[in-house]
């Protein structure tokens, strides 16, 4: 005859769901931020160079940045050169997404983080088996 004794701990801690939520919504608004920012700066670095609007890949870079530049068309004068442009507006815009993303980010912050506190829930298992 054997006996076998089985104990299981299991921890919980309090919140570790809603920080976890907050983290990864966290990183999706900075991760979009990027993606908006990289666009928006290579668009930039394209009209810097006089790159030829008529080729694909620029050309869709512009419809998907015009977009998003849109509010922003007309605030301020867009000096050129030679074909070369610098485009204001594009640097205006991405100060202001920046900024978006950061309230942003920080509402999701205040609404949803909560922290660690001292106290964990902790729940002990124990089974016995007895065996012939």
């Amino acid at each position: 005859m054997t006996n076998v004794q089985q104990v299981r701990t299991t921890q919980q801690e309090p919140g570790r769901e809603q920080r976890l939520f907050t983290f990864r919504a966290t990183q999706l608004i900075w991760l979009a931020l990027g993606l908006l920012e990289g666009g928006l700066a290579l668009r930039l670095f394209l009209k810097l160079i006089a790159a030829n609007a008529d080729n694909a890949f620029a050309a869709m870079l512009y419809g998907i940045t015009d977009l998003f530049l849109w509010p922003f068309v007309g605030l301020t004068g867009t000096p050129a050169a030679g074909g070369m442009v610098l485009e204001i507006n594009t640097l205006i815009a991405m100060l202001v997404y920046a900024l978006a993303a950061w309230v942003l980010e920080r509402i999701v912050w205040v609404i949803f983080y909560r922290p660690r506190t001292a106290l964990l829930n902790t729940q002990t298992t124990r089974t016995e088996q007895h065996t012939l």
